[in-house]
């Protein structure tokens, strides 16, 4: 099954720490990337842009509502993902454990949640 691994950080953490830091925890995210890529079950992993480059999309009465920014105010903002083929939950909380989501000491989250499986269309294969 895969699941995504949703990265929660605060972008205040990020956007203070010192080229050394950023490195560091690059470095970690690597570390967790060449290991899963190794096993074969790392199908994805990518960092996000700042909050402030977000458009949030929302359907008013029937009409689009375009928005900066992101949907809500929170205290961690969404920083990136993993995409990673596990057998079972279990599995994939020992990923978790490995992605760093802290920055300058501050306390993160990683979020997992499972891919639904979707019916392939007849001639089409979904990823």
């Amino acid at each position: 099954m895969r699941y995504i691994f949703l990265i929660y950080s605060r972008e205040t953490d990020r956007a203070s720490m010192s080229s050394e830091e950023g490195q560091a925890i690059m470095s970690q995210h690597r570390a967790v990337q060449d290991e899963a890529g190794r096993k074969g079950v790392l199908q994805a992993a990518q960092p996000l842009q700042r909050t402030n480059t977000a458009t949030t999309v929302r359907m008013q009465d029937g009409k689009p509502l375009i928005v900066d920014g992101p949907f809500a105010e929170t205290k961690e903002q969404l920083a990136g993902y993993y995409l990673i083929d596990c057998r079972d939950l279990d599995e994939a909380i020992e990923w978790a454990k490995k992605i760093p989501s802290g920055c300058r000491g501050g306390l993160g989250c990683i979020e997992i949640r499972p891919l639904m499986q979707l019916p392939s269309p007849v001639g089409q294969a979904l990823a």
